[in-house]
């Protein structure tokens, strides 16, 4: 009885730890909120958001200045993350486009394939439709990193059927940015990214902001 008690007890206390266990990025996403509550939030801005490869676009909202633009990134989301945040990062901003890059970290995992990521995406992309049917969105294609080359044709086909996806919907832009950030030949830059070559420098952001402005509206 008194291990059956014992038991019980260790349940229960497994189950209440459980019940406290926040959502990944729970505290990232708090303090976003803590600083919108300090400085009110542009109205209707280009808001971007995504993984780290925005989180850590340091400038951009600088670069993109004229176009209201707001740096909304999650550093090392997947899709799945961005799709539970939507109601904090992105529907409270009542946003006039949206620019999202993510899949990035979908791409590493080992149980991906290329359809998961699409059909991730294409729920992130039925959920910002469903409550912004008329917002602009633009979507940025998978970057080729160095350090992810073992995974390319996966990011190759992912990209493609995104791409696809993306073609039959409205006010839905795809950016090719693989493309330009590999040489003639389809090698891989190493010279565009840090020295983690996941991420980049300022000479792959630059490739990111010249493929972006023909899309961006004000």
């Amino acid at each position: 009885m008194k291990q059956l008690l014992l038991v019980m007890l260790l349940a229960v206390q497994v189950l209440t730890a459980a019940a406290q266990e926040k959502p990944r990025y729970w505290e990232d996403v708090q303090t976003i909120k803590k600083f919108d509550q300090m400085y009110t939030p542009p109205a209707h801005p280009l808001l971007f958001i995504g993984s780290s490869s925005i989180r850590k676009w340091g400038d951009l909202e600088r670069t993109f200045a004229s176009y209201t633009a707001m740096n909304r990134g999650i550093g090392g989301a997947i899709v799945n993350d961005i799709i539970f945040y939507l109601n904090d990062i992105v529907f409270p901003y009542q946003p006039k486009q949206i620019v999202i890059y993510v899949g990035d970290n979908d791409v590493a995992k080992e149980e991906y394939t290329a359809d998961t990521i699409l059909q991730h995406t294409k729920t992130l992309l039925t959920g910002i439709r469903a409550k912004l049917p008329e917002v602009p969105v633009v979507y940025i294609s998978i970057k080729p990193s160095p350090a992810r080359a073992k995974w390319i044709e996966k990011i190759k086909t992912a990209n493609k059927l995104i791409r696809e996806y993306i073609a039959t919907q409205k006010n839905m832009q795809f950016v090719d940015i693989f493309r330009p950030m590999q040489d003639a030949k389809g090698n891989n830059r190493p010279e565009l990214f840090l020295q983690d070559m996941v991420h980049m420098n300022s000479k792959g952001y630059d490739i990111w902001r010249k493929a972006l402005l023909p899309y961006l509206k004000k």
